[in-house]
């Protein structure tokens, strides 16, 4: 039996050490209100102390926040009880951190990434008590760890790798720097008596009869040494283990006949049992899947419940820089875009976090398969104690954690750390000093085989399965292309014959209604706060040089804001329809990324303050079940769908007026699962003037359009169309009819209302036809704004304004 009482109320914060400047009011060291769960930054924003850190350049001015150690205190009631023992349990200490309880020091903890639980009954005492945490600065602590062990080699200055804390709160190229420090996670305190189960690990799999087997591992923790009896049920199946005085662990085996299998979206259900174990009067419960994963390490394929999966990924961020404000709503709306645009993989990056429980739940209940990055990234690690022993601790619950979930399919030693290693010339700056090697290769292996062998792990991302290969072999385990971005047009997709590509992006600036909150002067791309909002090296440079022939070059913001987004949607659509069409060969593409964790230009599809980018629009195309790509002389016919995809294929070569000039019909099969090519013939695949034509190729319900010809070396006509905007339930039915082509086609709203959406974007139209934009939106929108541009734009209008103004 055991009882459990949050004590998320009645905290303060103050400033413990350390200068407070003195545009701060002098109030901060004593009468903060804090929240908890939450942080130092959220706390001083509610108590209206500081600015927003997302807003302006605002980020510049808090940078003192992560130089000051801060208490929190708070003072509660406690009455004796039946138990025997009373612990504090603190789910989440961010990171360095002194915890007394009236008075007397509990602990002292240094790692984000872990929980803690400390007995304190013998501290309590009736009536009123003083609780306090006292947090260091963390980022002066990982400065002390760097002098004290020798510098690492890194992609940033800053120390993060000599603490256990979120690396990107250190800033990113795509995130702010904002050190936070607090009790992040609940804290509370538990009563228990007799004994409690400290840790169950399920570890579920299938048997090759089809009949399901859990064995549920144990660790008893216990007030009493007497014999106890452990009682595990699954699907109507239950078993019992007998406790010897004084035995700790256990495991109880099940064995389910026949159970119905989880299986990632697009494969199958998603079916879980829930999983109940009592020790005595204490219980746990959890749900389980039944599943089998498998990595085929060279080919670095995926095979779930014996059957190879094409992993359609998406690579995660911490959402927010103060992972506390990240609810279960947040986590199923952004979830819920992913499913959206046809994701079934989501890979949490190394330099965030473990996730939280409603992260891998959600993952479980809508078939996400999750790739886990252990938390490091771009850096060489220490390997020196307390550091290792950290580690070994972290890695151990959550390990042990995640278990029960069947979406967790990959443990990943690093993010790109190996590559460092190997290609960036660590070795020589590293001088023989540690770097990580031993937890990649030793430390993390060893964990992963002890507390659940039903997952494959692998060291790190890049790797190689061959270890004489360097990490970015193509041929073998998984790649990262930053070449493209960095300094490639991204045509250069074309010259990789990747085996698995876990990272590629390509930039794009947020929504305007984003970049527009975040910014309070002047929306210009080299504007001097529109630039604190780009965090790459040279990322708008690189913006400007990525168009390259591809598309016009801007000479205003709203053609810059179009253009730019339109071409990371772009460079995606070359890379992930060149990736798929290898499909056996190549079996995965995780593009970078999802998200933002603030309002940023970056290679996300979703933006920092929640809205899709036209990058999310090419997502959905191009994570479809079936895809059409046309890619230099013939056709891609991808089909990750479980039936064939069959029927004729429509292949006509057009004129910019729609005019048919040429056209073709080709018998097409691709089986389930599978990809099949069919070669144009030399009369539709060759132009007269690739200036004035396109392909228009058609199987089915589907159409793909290819140019002969980058944008500007088209002829395109001035734009002309027939749009109205209604209104309709939830907001406007917007139909544009066009009487030329109408070149990639995109309805911005939010510039109108900034919670308005919608519905489709990127369409191509040939004259005569019509698109129906659907916008959600409570406001009074002007239809006539709606209708034209900066809302309504496509290329050949920004062309015809270019030709203007020649």
């Amino acid at each position: 039996m055991s009882s459990y009482r949050p004590l998320h109320d009645g905290w303060v914060l103050s400033a413990a050490s350390g200068d407070v400047p003195a545009t701060v009011p002098a109030t901060v060291p004593a009468t903060v209100p804090a929240t908890v769960p939450g942080c130092v930054h959220t706390d001083l924003l509610a108590a209206g102390l500081i600015d927003d850190p997302y807003l302006d350049d605002n980020e510049n001015r808090l940078a003192w926040i992560g130089r000051i150690a801060w208490t929190y205190t708070t003072v509660f009631s406690w009455s004796g009880d039946e138990h025997e023992r009373t612990d504090l349990v603190c789910e989440g200490l961010d990171t360095v951190a002194e915890i007394a309880l009236n008075g007397v020091r509990v602990a002292a903890t240094a790692n984000q990434h872990r929980s803690y639980r400390f007995p304190v009954r013998h501290l309590l005492r009736e009536g009123e008590n003083t609780l306090t945490v006292t947090f260091g600065s963390a980022l002066e602590y990982a400065e002390e760890r760097r002098a004290a062990l020798g510098s690492r080699p890194g992609a940033y200055e800053a120390p993060y790798a000599f603490i256990r804390k979120m690396a990107c709160n250190f800033g990113w190229d795509w995130g702010p720097a904002l050190v936070t420090a607090g009790i992040w996670r609940p804290i509370g305190l538990e009563s228990w008596t007799g004994a409690r189960p400290a840790a169950v690990r399920p570890l579920a799999t299938v048997a090759a009869d089809g009949s399901g087997r859990v064995d549920v591992h144990v660790s008893v923790e216990r007030a009493t040494e007497a014999p106890l009896t452990l009682v595990a049920e699954v699907a109507g199946v239950s078993a019992e283990v007998r406790l010897a005085a004084g035995q700790r662990t256990a495991v109880v085996p099940l064995t389910v006949p026949s159970p119905r299998l989880w299986w990632p979206r697009g494969y199958g259900e998603q079916h879980r049992y829930e999983l109940a174990v009592r020790l005595g009067e204490s219980s746990w419960t959890g749900k389980i899947g039944f599943r089998t994963v498998e990595l085929e390490r060279e080919a670095f394929r995926l095979v779930v419940n014996g059957t190879p999966v094409f992993a359609r990924g998406v690579n995660w961020i911490p959402d927010d820089c103060f992972p506390s404000r990240i609810t279960r709503d947040r986590l199923a709306a952004r979830f819920g875009q992913a499913v959206g645009a046809g994701v079934n993989l989501l890979r949490v990056w190394g330099g965030g976090l473990y996730e939280s429980e409603d992260f891998y739940d959600l993952a479980d209940e809508l078939g996400l398969l999750v790739w886990q990055d252990f938390p490091f990234a771009c850096a060489a690690y220490p390997e020196e104690e307390p550091f290792r022993s950290e580690v070994a601790a972290e890695a151990r619950e959550h390990v042990t954690r995640l278990a029960p979930h069947p979406s967790l399919v990959l443990w990943c030693g690093n993010n790109e750390n190996l590559e460092g290693h190997a290609d960036w010339g660590w070795q020589d700056e590293l001088a023989g000093r540690s770097w990580g090697g031993g937890l990649y290769h030793d430390l993390l292996p060893s964990i992963v085989a002890e507390l659940d062998p039903t997952r494959p792990y692998i060291p790190g991302s890049p790797f190689s399965a061959d270890p004489a290969a360097p990490p970015q072999d193509p041929s073998t385990g998984t790649i990262h292309i930053w070449d493209v971005w960095n300094r490639e047009d991204y045509r250069h997709y074309a010259t990789y014959t990747p085996r698995f590509v876990a990272e590629f992006g390509f930039q794009g600036p947020p929504a305007y209604a984003t970049l527009r909150r975040a910014v309070s002067g002047e929306l210009a791309a080299d504007a001097p706060l529109v630039l604190h909002h780009q965090k790459a090296d040279d990322g708008n440079g690189k913006l400007l040089r990525g168009l390259g022939d591809h598309l016009p070059a801007p000479d205003s913001f709203d053609d810059w804001h179009y253009l730019t987004q339109l071409n990371q949607a772009r460079a995606i659509t070359f890379g992930v329809e060149r990736f798929r069409a290898l499909a056996p060969y190549c079996m995965g593409t995780i593009v970078w990324q999802l998200n933002d964790c603030w309002p940023v230009t970056s290679w996300a599809a979703v933006d920092g303050d929640g809205r899709r980018k036209p990058l999310w629009y090419a997502l959905r195309r191009l994570y479809a079940d079936r895809l059409l790509a046309v890619q230099g002389s013939s056709v891609a016919v991808v089909n990750d769908s479980g039936t064939a995809w069959q029927g004729s294929l429509l292949v006509t070569r057009l004129g910019l007026d729609g005019e048919p000039l040429a056209k073709d019909v080709l018998e097409v099969s691709a089986e389930p699962r599978s990809v099949a090519r069919a070669p144009l013939p030399p009369s539709v695949a060759t132009p007269d003037d690739p200036s004035r034509e396109l392909l228009s190729v058609r199987l089915g319900d589907s159409r793909t359009l290819s140019f002969f010809a980058e944008d500007p070396a088209v002829a395109f006509p001035p734009a002309s169309y027939d749009a109205s905007a209604d209104r309709v339930d939830g907001g406007y039915r917007v139909t544009v009819t066009a009487r030329t082509i109408l070149r990639d086609l995109a309805l911005f709203p939010d510039r109108l209302d900034p919670a308005a959406s919608v519905d489709t974007m990127l369409v191509t139209l040939l004259p005569g036809e019509t698109a129906t934009f659907l916008v959600t939106s409570d406001a009074a929108l002007d239809p006539s704004a709606l209708t034209s541009p900066p809302v309504l734009r496509c290329v050949n209008e920004v062309r015809e304004t270019h030709q203007d103004r020649g």
